[in-house]
């Protein structure tokens, strides 16, 4: 890994991505563009020197929360989301791979044939040694989103930020696929996405994250480069933190 002379503002970084932002121009599964320009958007930052573990989501595959519309009781459909972390996790550490970066992936599920086991030393030594880290499983316990399994992992690794990759700009005070007329925020407080109950990530998470002190920047994983701006000081996207909304 090839780390480049500039100032950066984050050493070591949490980027959680939904199942959905792999599927591209699909309405399921995997797109492999939209794969690959995820993973050649994450080897760019890497190739700075930036210490990177990453959460997925499962929902281009298989949602849970949806589990009423399968006839399928909550809990296993909570583990079937939770596999479907695994597949995309896969896909995404082999496509990392191939384009120079070196990636693991670590579940909270006991597959050892198939991917490691998540030990918290053990991925710490994974990220000092340059090593991107993926973790999937959710928190391999049913009733809880891969946004709160993020927040965790954040705490565990010591993450200096959570990078929320959403298909929109930010935090909206409406939902802008809704709404003609939305404000973005470019920073608002743990408590006033709480109080509004803004759900552009997990309540429960936002919750951990304001209790941990972890700020997190929802930005859009789209535009290609915004990782890379955000790491190197850049202001993208929504800044949610202890700090008061300045809009």
């Amino acid at each position: 890994m090839t780390a480049y002379n500039r100032k950066l503002t984050f050493n070591r970084i949490l980027i959680k991505l939904s199942g959905e932002s792999l599927m591209g121009d699909k309405n399921s599964g995997i797109s492999h563009p939209a794969l690959k320009d995820i993973a050649s958007e994450i080897h760019s930052v890497h190739q700075l020197g930036i210490q990177i573990s990453i959460v997925l989501g499962g929902g281009n595959i298989f949602r849970g929360i949806k589990s009423s519309e399968y006839s399928i009781g909550r809990v296993t459909a909570d583990y079937m989301g939770m596999l479907a972390t695994v597949i995309n996790a896969l896909a995404l550490k082999e496509t990392l791979n191939a384009v120079g970066s070196v990636a693991t992936v670590m579940t909270a599920l006991e597959i050892d044939r198939v991917v490691e086991p998540y030990i918290r030393e053990r991925a710490l030594k994974h990220l000092d040694k340059g090593n991107i880290v993926i973790f999937a499983g959710g928190t391999g316990n049913p009733f809880f989103t891969t946004d709160t399994a993020a927040t965790l992992k954040a705490k565990e690794i010591n993450a200096q930020v959570i990078l929320k990759a959403t298909q929109v700009d930010g935090v909206y005070d409406r939902d802008p696929a809704k709404e003609p007329v939305t404000k973005l925020f470019r920073r608002i407080s743990y408590e006033e996405v709480l109080r509004n109950k803004l759900r552009v990530i997990d309540l429960t998470a936002i919750s951990m994250a304001m209790e941990q002190q972890i700020p997190i920047i929802v930005f859009n994983i789209g535009k290609r480069g915004n990782i890379e701006k955000i790491v190197s000081g850049h202001k993208v996207g929504t800044l949610i933190s202890g700090e008061d909304n300045e809009g």
